[in-house]
């Protein structure tokens, strides 16, 4: 058996969240079509008859103005250090650009093989996925380029295969039936982050942060409650809606998704909405929301 870690690198709605769900075939990270919607380094665990690979999902790359957003960069290129592979995804549409060269250059420092995936092919015409490709090929030292849709899983068994060519610990890290690392309370602050988003317009998704209270477990039951916790007055008022119309709407949708943690038992979500001014630049509140662990030096 042959296992080892790939880390997900690249800039916002490359795709990375949606690749790592195709791989495992179960959603591990949220997805949306808004940028910087993954926060945290996430683990997701595949286990095949012939290997054990550990993914790792990162927040992705950009310019960051915000304390969060340092830290979300900071937690990115983390996780390049150690791992046997680096993958470095890129949406097809926009192909290689100059933003990206800085990324690279860091990630060629590490002692890891890059691999190029181009994602989203399935929006390019040949002609276009053709240009990306010789682009890359002429301009990078990358140890694979594989084109790729993870939408429609596109080459994944493929980009599985060539990856296991690089693989040479044949340690088993966990058991058969792990697929993350994330707790309870990590994947249900998710989902509801991910309603927000997916319900939200303009700012007020950036600005959202979610933390589970409480879970009392009972036979068919399971009672949780969660702070939404968002940055002004007008945030606060947006989120809640008209008579409370919103927050029901983000709670029956993120109750829904919640069920699938919990088989058999019915989900009675309670969600309160609380202001904290300015959370993304205080460090206490980040490290209280889990972004922050150890060493905060940049």
């Amino acid at each position: 058996m042959k296992s080892g870690f790939i880390a997900i690198i690249g800039r916002p709605n490359a795709g990375k969240s949606t690749l790592i769900n195709a791989l495992l075939g179960e959603k591990i990270a949220i997805t949306t079509s808004k940028a910087q919607t993954t926060r945290n380094a996430i683990l997701g665990i595949l286990n095949d008859d012939d290997c054990q690979i550990v993914f790792i999902d990162t927040p992705g790359i950009h310019e960051a103005k915000t304390a969060l957003g340092s830290y979300m960069n900071k937690e990115a290129m983390s996780q390049a250090a150690g791992v046997d592979i680096i993958y470095y995804i890129v949406d097809g549409h926009k192909g290689l650009q100059k933003e990206d060269k800085e990324i690279i250059d860091r990630l060629f420092t590490y002692e890891a093989p890059v691999f190029l995936l181009l994602n989203k092919i399935d929006e390019l015409s040949y002609d276009q996925l053709i240009k990306r490709l010789s682009y890359a090929n002429e301009n990078y030292k990358f140890s694979e380029i594989i084109p790729i849709s993870a939408l429609n899983k596109e080459n994944l068994d493929e980009l599985l295969e060539t990856s296991k060519k690089y693989l040479h610990d044949s340690v088993q890290y966990y058991p058969d039936d792990v697929k993350t690392n994330m707790n309870r309370e990590f994947r249900i602050a998710e989902i509801i982050r991910e309603k927000i988003i997916l319900n939200m317009r303009e700012e007020v998704p950036h600005l959202v942060a979610c933390r589970v209270e409480e879970i009392k477990e009972k036979t068919s039951k399971v009672f949780i409650e969660a702070t939404i916790i968002c940055n002004k007055d007008t945030h606060k008022g947006i989120i809640i809606g008209k008579n409370g119309s919103m927050l029901k709407k983000i709670n029956d949708q993120a109750s829904s998704d919640i069920a699938a943690l919990f088989p058999g038992k019915k989900i009675i979500l309670s969600l309160y909405v609380r202001v904290e001014e300015d959370w993304l630049n205080s460090e206490k509140q980040l490290f209280n929301l889990g972004y922050f662990s150890g060493d905060r030096d940049e």
